[in-house]
Protein backbone atom coordinates (compact mmCIF):
# COMPACT_ATOMS: atom_id res chain seq x y z
CA UNK A 1 0.00 0.00 0.00
CA UNK A 2 1.61 3.26 -0.87
CA UNK A 3 1.58 5.93 1.94
CA UNK A 4 0.48 9.19 1.36
CA UNK A 5 1.45 12.63 3.22
CA UNK A 6 0.56 15.74 2.54
CA UNK A 7 2.15 19.07 3.98
CA UNK A 8 0.40 22.43 4.01
CA UNK A 9 0.30 25.59 5.72
CA UNK A 10 0.40 29.20 4.81
CA UNK A 11 2.60 30.48 2.57
CA UNK A 12 6.08 31.24 3.67
CA UNK A 13 6.41 29.09 6.68
CA UNK A 14 8.47 26.99 5.46
CA UNK A 15 6.48 23.79 3.76
CA UNK A 16 8.32 22.77 0.90
CA UNK A 17 11.54 22.41 2.69
CA UNK A 18 9.72 20.56 5.17
CA UNK A 19 8.46 18.29 2.23
CA UNK A 20 11.17 17.80 0.29
CA UNK A 21 13.30 16.89 3.42
CA UNK A 22 10.78 14.03 4.11
CA UNK A 23 10.80 12.80 1.03
CA UNK A 24 14.76 13.02 1.16
CA UNK A 25 14.67 11.52 4.40
CA UNK A 26 12.28 8.29 3.06
CA UNK A 27 14.09 7.91 -0.66
CA UNK A 28 17.41 7.70 1.84
CA UNK A 29 15.97 4.80 3.67
CA UNK A 30 15.32 2.55 0.16
CA UNK A 31 11.78 3.68 -0.53
CA UNK A 32 10.43 4.59 -3.56
CA UNK A 33 9.33 8.42 -3.23
CA UNK A 34 8.28 10.82 -4.88
CA UNK A 35 7.36 14.51 -4.28
CA UNK A 36 4.64 16.53 -5.89
CA UNK A 37 4.06 20.47 -6.19
CA UNK A 38 0.52 21.78 -6.10
CA UNK A 39 1.44 24.99 -5.53
CA UNK A 40 0.76 26.72 -8.62
CA UNK A 41 3.67 28.86 -7.43
CA UNK A 42 6.08 26.28 -7.67
CA UNK A 43 9.18 26.00 -5.81
CA UNK A 44 10.27 22.38 -5.07
CA UNK A 45 12.89 22.50 -7.97
CA UNK A 46 14.84 25.75 -6.08
CA UNK A 47 14.20 23.79 -2.67
CA UNK A 48 16.08 20.72 -4.54
CA UNK A 49 17.95 22.99 -6.74
CA UNK A 50 17.63 20.72 -9.57
CA UNK A 51 15.09 21.02 -12.22
CA UNK A 52 11.93 19.58 -12.08
CA UNK A 53 9.32 18.95 -15.09
CA UNK A 54 5.60 18.28 -15.73
CA UNK A 55 6.80 14.37 -15.30
CA UNK A 56 8.25 12.91 -12.36
CA UNK A 57 12.15 13.41 -12.85
CA UNK A 58 15.09 11.58 -10.43
CA UNK A 59 16.68 13.78 -8.07
CA UNK A 60 18.82 11.12 -6.57
CA UNK A 61 18.77 7.44 -5.58
CA UNK A 62 14.91 5.92 -4.88
CA UNK A 63 13.66 9.95 -5.18
CA UNK A 64 11.51 12.09 -8.02
CA UNK A 65 10.59 14.81 -7.95
CA UNK A 66 7.60 16.32 -10.01
CA UNK A 67 6.24 20.36 -10.70
CA UNK A 68 3.31 19.99 -13.43
CA UNK A 69 3.24 22.55 -16.08
CA UNK A 70 -0.96 24.35 -16.73
CA UNK A 71 -1.02 22.90 -20.25
CA UNK A 72 0.25 20.03 -19.72
CA UNK A 73 -2.35 19.10 -17.16
CA UNK A 74 -5.23 20.31 -19.06
CA UNK A 75 -4.60 18.06 -22.17
CA UNK A 76 -4.52 15.59 -19.85
CA UNK A 77 -6.99 15.37 -17.41
CA UNK A 78 -9.53 18.18 -19.66
CA UNK A 79 -8.70 17.23 -22.65
CA UNK A 80 -12.01 16.46 -24.27
CA UNK A 81 -13.83 19.30 -22.66
CA UNK A 82 -11.26 21.91 -23.44
CA UNK A 83 -11.78 21.32 -27.14
CA UNK A 84 -15.68 21.56 -26.75
CA UNK A 85 -15.13 24.88 -24.33
CA UNK A 86 -12.70 26.59 -27.00
CA UNK A 87 -15.18 25.52 -29.92
CA UNK A 88 -17.67 27.65 -28.02
CA UNK A 89 -15.35 30.13 -27.87
CA UNK A 90 -14.45 30.36 -31.23
CA UNK A 91 -18.13 30.13 -32.24
CA UNK A 92 -18.24 33.59 -30.51
CA UNK A 93 -15.54 35.25 -32.23
CA UNK A 94 -12.06 34.31 -30.56
CA UNK A 95 -9.18 33.30 -32.65
CA UNK A 96 -7.83 29.64 -31.70
CA UNK A 97 -5.15 30.84 -29.60
CA UNK A 98 -6.99 33.08 -26.80
CA UNK A 99 -9.80 30.09 -27.11
CA UNK A 100 -7.63 27.66 -26.07
CA UNK A 101 -6.11 29.65 -22.97
CA UNK A 102 -9.67 30.45 -22.18
CA UNK A 103 -10.30 27.12 -21.56
CA UNK A 104 -7.61 26.69 -18.80
CA UNK A 105 -10.15 27.38 -16.03
CA UNK A 106 -8.83 29.03 -12.88
CA UNK A 107 -7.81 26.16 -10.08
CA UNK A 108 -7.65 23.80 -13.04
CA UNK A 109 -3.60 23.50 -12.44
CA UNK A 110 -3.82 22.87 -9.00
CA UNK A 111 -6.69 20.18 -9.60
CA UNK A 112 -4.69 18.46 -12.13
CA UNK A 113 -1.85 18.22 -9.70
CA UNK A 114 -3.76 16.36 -7.05
CA UNK A 115 -5.29 13.90 -9.75
CA UNK A 116 -1.62 13.06 -10.13
CA UNK A 117 -1.73 11.63 -6.52
CA UNK A 118 -4.19 8.93 -7.56
CA UNK A 119 -2.25 8.49 -11.05
CA UNK A 120 1.23 7.36 -9.27
CA UNK A 121 -0.81 5.50 -6.59
CA UNK A 122 -2.53 3.34 -8.83
CA UNK A 123 0.85 2.92 -10.73
CA UNK A 124 2.51 0.77 -7.85
CA UNK A 125 5.89 2.57 -8.58
CA UNK A 126 5.85 4.09 -5.75
CA UNK A 127 5.84 3.38 -2.19
CA UNK A 128 5.65 6.62 -0.62
CA UNK A 129 4.08 10.10 -2.05
CA UNK A 130 5.08 13.48 -0.54
CA UNK A 131 2.59 16.56 -1.73
CA UNK A 132 4.24 20.09 -1.05
CA UNK A 133 0.75 21.28 -1.21
CA UNK A 134 -0.63 24.63 -1.91
CA UNK A 135 -1.59 27.47 0.91
CA UNK A 136 -3.84 26.12 3.44
CA UNK A 137 -6.89 28.15 1.86
CA UNK A 138 -6.18 27.66 -1.75
CA UNK A 139 -5.88 22.98 -0.74
CA UNK A 140 -9.13 23.17 1.20
CA UNK A 141 -10.89 24.44 -1.86
CA UNK A 142 -9.68 21.90 -4.11
CA UNK A 143 -9.98 19.08 -1.30
CA UNK A 144 -13.86 20.08 -0.85
CA UNK A 145 -14.33 19.65 -4.40
CA UNK A 146 -14.49 15.63 -4.82
CA UNK A 147 -18.03 16.13 -2.53
CA UNK A 148 -19.29 18.74 -4.71
CA UNK A 149 -18.26 16.87 -7.82
CA UNK A 150 -20.13 13.84 -6.46
CA UNK A 151 -23.14 15.80 -5.87
CA UNK A 152 -23.37 17.63 -9.36
CA UNK A 153 -22.75 14.10 -10.74
CA UNK A 154 -25.41 12.08 -9.06
CA UNK A 155 -28.28 15.19 -8.47
CA UNK A 156 -27.97 17.45 -11.78
CA UNK A 157 -25.48 15.62 -14.62
CA UNK A 158 -28.07 13.28 -15.21
CA UNK A 159 -30.78 15.79 -16.20
CA UNK A 160 -28.48 18.30 -17.87
CA UNK A 161 -26.84 15.22 -20.16
CA UNK A 162 -31.19 14.19 -21.10
CA UNK A 163 -31.69 18.03 -22.26
CA UNK A 164 -28.77 18.11 -24.39
CA UNK A 165 -29.64 15.09 -26.19
CA UNK A 166 -33.74 16.20 -26.24
CA UNK A 167 -33.46 19.96 -27.17
CA UNK A 168 -29.62 20.19 -28.58
CA UNK A 169 -30.00 18.93 -32.19
CA UNK A 170 -32.97 21.66 -32.37
CA UNK A 171 -30.15 24.53 -30.49
CA UNK A 172 -27.78 23.57 -33.07
CA UNK A 173 -29.98 24.54 -36.09
CA UNK A 174 -31.15 27.48 -34.77
CA UNK A 175 -27.94 29.65 -33.48
CA UNK A 176 -25.44 27.16 -34.91
CA UNK A 177 -23.59 27.27 -31.50
CA UNK A 178 -21.85 23.77 -30.78
CA UNK A 179 -23.27 21.56 -28.17
CA UNK A 180 -22.04 18.78 -26.38
CA UNK A 181 -21.36 15.39 -27.66
CA UNK A 182 -22.12 12.70 -25.55
CA UNK A 183 -17.79 12.16 -25.29
CA UNK A 184 -17.87 15.50 -23.53
CA UNK A 185 -20.17 14.49 -20.70
CA UNK A 186 -18.31 11.29 -20.64
CA UNK A 187 -15.08 12.90 -20.55
CA UNK A 188 -16.75 15.13 -17.56
CA UNK A 189 -18.13 12.27 -15.78
CA UNK A 190 -14.88 10.21 -15.84
CA UNK A 191 -12.95 13.52 -14.39
CA UNK A 192 -15.81 13.54 -11.57
CA UNK A 193 -14.96 9.76 -10.90
CA UNK A 194 -11.40 10.84 -10.61
CA UNK A 195 -12.00 13.08 -7.76
CA UNK A 196 -13.86 10.99 -6.02
CA UNK A 197 -11.06 8.68 -5.87
CA UNK A 198 -8.51 11.32 -4.95
CA UNK A 199 -11.18 11.98 -1.99
CA UNK A 200 -11.12 8.22 -1.29
CA UNK A 201 -7.59 8.14 -1.44
CA UNK A 202 -6.86 11.01 0.93
CA UNK A 203 -9.23 10.46 3.28
CA UNK A 204 -8.22 6.94 3.60
CA UNK A 205 -6.87 6.88 7.38
CA UNK A 206 -4.77 3.76 6.67
CA UNK A 207 -2.61 5.28 4.08
CA UNK A 208 -3.25 9.11 3.99
CA UNK A 209 -2.52 12.24 6.30
CA UNK A 210 -2.61 15.64 6.40
CA UNK A 211 0.27 17.69 8.35
CA UNK A 212 -0.27 21.12 9.13
CA UNK A 213 3.38 23.18 8.87
CA UNK A 214 3.36 26.45 11.28
CA UNK A 215 5.44 28.97 12.34
CA UNK A 216 5.36 30.00 16.07
CA UNK A 217 3.12 33.66 14.90
CA UNK A 218 -0.02 34.67 16.09
CA UNK A 219 -1.23 34.94 12.30
CA UNK A 220 0.09 31.65 11.20
CA UNK A 221 -1.27 29.70 14.50
CA UNK A 222 -4.59 31.11 13.82
CA UNK A 223 -5.11 30.02 10.25
CA UNK A 224 -3.43 26.39 11.07
CA UNK A 225 -6.01 26.43 13.57
CA UNK A 226 -8.84 26.91 11.08
CA UNK A 227 -7.65 24.70 8.44
CA UNK A 228 -7.24 22.07 11.43
CA UNK A 229 -10.85 22.51 11.93
CA UNK A 230 -12.12 22.03 8.06
CA UNK A 231 -9.84 19.12 7.91
CA UNK A 232 -11.77 17.43 10.43
CA UNK A 233 -14.81 18.70 8.74
CA UNK A 234 -13.92 17.09 5.32
CA UNK A 235 -12.80 13.97 6.72
CA UNK A 236 -9.24 14.52 6.26
CA UNK A 237 -6.60 13.06 8.98
CA UNK A 238 -4.26 15.04 10.18
CA UNK A 239 -1.53 13.24 12.25
CA UNK A 240 1.31 15.77 12.95
CA UNK A 241 1.76 19.74 13.62
CA UNK A 242 5.28 20.18 12.33
CA UNK A 243 6.75 23.66 14.46
CA UNK A 244 8.97 24.83 11.95
CA UNK A 245 12.24 28.25 12.17
CA UNK A 246 12.27 27.68 16.09
CA UNK A 247 15.08 29.99 17.53
CA UNK A 248 17.59 28.38 19.36
CA UNK A 249 18.14 29.53 23.04
CA UNK A 250 21.74 31.20 22.54
CA UNK A 251 20.07 33.84 19.28
CA UNK A 252 21.35 36.68 20.80
CA UNK A 253 20.22 39.59 21.50
CA UNK A 254 18.65 41.27 18.38
CA UNK A 255 16.16 38.14 18.42
CA UNK A 256 15.71 38.08 22.49
CA UNK A 257 11.49 39.69 21.57
CA UNK A 258 11.28 37.18 18.79
CA UNK A 259 12.49 34.06 21.18
CA UNK A 260 10.38 35.34 23.90
CA UNK A 261 7.44 35.22 21.58
CA UNK A 262 8.00 31.70 20.16
CA UNK A 263 8.09 30.82 24.25
CA UNK A 264 4.80 32.27 24.58
CA UNK A 265 3.46 30.45 21.61
CA UNK A 266 4.90 27.19 21.85
CA UNK A 267 2.50 25.77 24.93
CA UNK A 268 -0.41 27.01 23.20
CA UNK A 269 0.40 25.25 20.13
CA UNK A 270 0.88 21.99 22.21
CA UNK A 271 -2.56 22.36 23.77
CA UNK A 272 -4.97 23.49 21.32
CA UNK A 273 -3.74 21.01 18.46
CA UNK A 274 -3.88 17.83 21.31
CA UNK A 275 -3.84 14.75 20.84
CA UNK A 276 -2.10 15.47 17.52
CA UNK A 277 1.74 15.26 18.64
CA UNK A 278 4.40 18.01 17.28
CA UNK A 279 7.60 18.09 16.08
CA UNK A 280 10.05 21.06 15.69
CA UNK A 281 12.84 22.46 13.29
CA UNK A 282 15.36 24.74 14.14
CA UNK A 283 15.47 27.76 12.51
CA UNK A 284 18.80 27.34 10.46
CA UNK A 285 21.80 29.51 10.25
CA UNK A 286 21.64 29.38 6.69
CA UNK A 287 19.17 28.86 3.50
CA UNK A 288 17.52 25.57 3.59
CA UNK A 289 18.58 24.47 0.07
CA UNK A 290 20.33 21.36 -1.88
CA UNK A 291 19.88 17.72 -0.50
CA UNK A 292 22.96 18.41 2.40
CA UNK A 293 20.70 21.08 4.15
CA UNK A 294 17.58 19.13 3.41
CA UNK A 295 19.15 15.96 4.95
CA UNK A 296 20.10 18.34 7.85
CA UNK A 297 16.35 18.97 8.02
CA UNK A 298 15.05 16.26 8.03
CA UNK A 299 17.39 14.75 10.82
CA UNK A 300 16.07 17.78 13.06
CA UNK A 301 12.37 16.58 12.16
CA UNK A 302 12.01 12.85 12.43
CA UNK A 303 15.72 11.78 14.16
CA UNK A 304 16.07 7.86 13.40
CA UNK A 305 12.42 7.82 13.34
CA UNK A 306 9.97 6.41 10.29
CA UNK A 307 9.12 9.91 9.26
CA UNK A 308 5.92 7.60 7.28
CA UNK A 309 4.53 6.26 10.29
CA UNK A 310 1.06 7.49 11.26
CA UNK A 311 1.30 10.03 14.64
CA UNK A 312 -2.14 9.86 15.35
CA UNK A 313 -5.14 8.46 13.73
CA UNK A 314 -8.47 9.59 14.63
CA UNK A 315 -12.05 8.96 13.44
CA UNK A 316 -13.38 12.09 12.19
CA UNK A 317 -16.80 11.31 12.89
CA UNK A 318 -18.89 8.16 14.44
CA UNK A 319 -22.31 6.87 15.09
CA UNK A 320 -23.03 5.36 18.38
CA UNK A 321 -26.42 4.06 20.28
CA UNK A 322 -27.11 6.31 23.32
CA UNK A 323 -30.31 5.90 25.79
CA UNK A 324 -31.83 4.00 23.29
CA UNK A 325 -31.29 6.82 20.15
CA UNK A 326 -28.48 7.20 18.10
CA UNK A 327 -25.53 10.34 18.48
CA UNK A 328 -23.33 11.33 15.73
CA UNK A 329 -20.40 12.49 16.95
CA UNK A 330 -18.36 14.66 14.88
CA UNK A 331 -14.17 16.53 15.87
CA UNK A 332 -14.56 20.40 15.21
CA UNK A 333 -11.73 21.78 16.85
CA UNK A 334 -11.43 25.31 17.59
CA UNK A 335 -15.01 25.30 17.18
CA UNK A 336 -17.95 26.57 18.96
CA UNK A 337 -21.78 25.38 18.78
CA UNK A 338 -22.46 29.59 17.38
CA UNK A 339 -19.92 28.90 14.53
CA UNK A 340 -21.76 25.80 13.25
CA UNK A 341 -25.16 25.70 11.34
CA UNK A 342 -26.76 22.76 11.03
CA UNK A 343 -29.94 21.49 8.56
CA UNK A 344 -31.14 18.44 7.24
CA UNK A 345 -32.34 17.53 3.61
CA UNK A 346 -33.43 14.02 3.56
CA UNK A 347 -30.27 11.86 3.78
CA UNK A 348 -27.99 14.42 3.98
CA UNK A 349 -26.90 16.37 6.96
CA UNK A 350 -25.34 20.23 5.88
CA UNK A 351 -22.79 21.22 8.41
CA UNK A 352 -21.65 25.07 7.44
CA UNK A 353 -18.65 26.42 10.12
CA UNK A 354 -17.77 29.81 8.93
CA UNK A 355 -17.93 30.09 5.02
CA UNK A 356 -16.94 26.19 4.87
CA UNK A 357 -20.16 23.96 4.15
CA UNK A 358 -20.26 19.83 3.85
CA UNK A 359 -22.56 17.73 3.01
CA UNK A 360 -22.52 14.40 5.09
CA UNK A 361 -24.67 11.55 4.00
CA UNK A 362 -26.21 10.02 6.77
CA UNK A 363 -25.86 6.32 7.85
CA UNK A 364 -28.73 3.93 6.37
CA UNK A 365 -29.78 3.43 10.30
CA UNK A 366 -30.27 7.32 10.36
CA UNK A 367 -31.97 8.25 7.09
CA UNK A 368 -35.08 7.93 8.94
CA UNK A 369 -34.42 9.07 12.05
CA UNK A 370 -35.24 12.70 13.42
CA UNK A 371 -32.42 14.90 14.22
CA UNK A 372 -33.45 15.94 18.26
CA UNK A 373 -30.49 18.64 18.88
CA UNK A 374 -27.07 19.30 18.86
CA UNK A 375 -24.42 19.84 21.48
CA UNK A 376 -20.48 20.52 22.41
CA UNK A 377 -18.50 18.12 24.38
CA UNK A 378 -15.35 19.13 24.53
CA UNK A 379 -14.11 19.79 20.53
CA UNK A 380 -16.85 16.79 19.65
CA UNK A 381 -20.00 18.25 17.74
CA UNK A 382 -22.91 15.52 19.20
CA UNK A 383 -25.77 15.15 17.07
CA UNK A 384 -28.80 13.39 18.38
CA UNK A 385 -31.33 11.15 16.41
CA UNK A 386 -34.42 9.94 17.89
CA UNK A 387 -34.84 5.85 16.95
CA UNK A 388 -37.05 5.58 13.42
CA UNK A 389 -40.42 5.30 13.34
CA UNK A 390 -41.32 1.72 12.86
CA UNK A 391 -43.19 0.94 9.74
CA UNK A 392 -46.28 -0.02 9.84
CA UNK A 393 -47.79 -3.42 9.55
CA UNK A 394 -49.95 -3.70 6.31
CA UNK A 395 -53.41 -4.37 7.36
Amino acid sequence: MTRIIVYTGKGGVGKTSVAAATALLCADRGLRTIVISTDIAHSLSDSFDVPLAAEPVPIAEHLWGQESEVFHNVRKYWGTIQAYIASVFQWRGLDEVRAEEMTVLPGMDELANLLWIAEHNDSGRYDVIVVDAAPTGETLRLLSLPEAGKWWLEKVFPIERRIVQVAGPAVRRLVGMPMPSDAVFAAGEQLFHRLEHMHELLSDSARSSIRIVLNLEKMVIKEAQRSFTYFHLYGYPTDLVIVNRVLPNDAGPYFASWLETQRRYWPMVEERFAPVPMRSAPFFDREVIGIDMLRQLGAALFGEEDPTRFYYQGRPYHVRRENGAFVLSLDLPFTTREDVSLTRHADELVLQVGSWRRNLILPRVLVEAPTTGARFEGQTLNISFAVPPRPRKGG
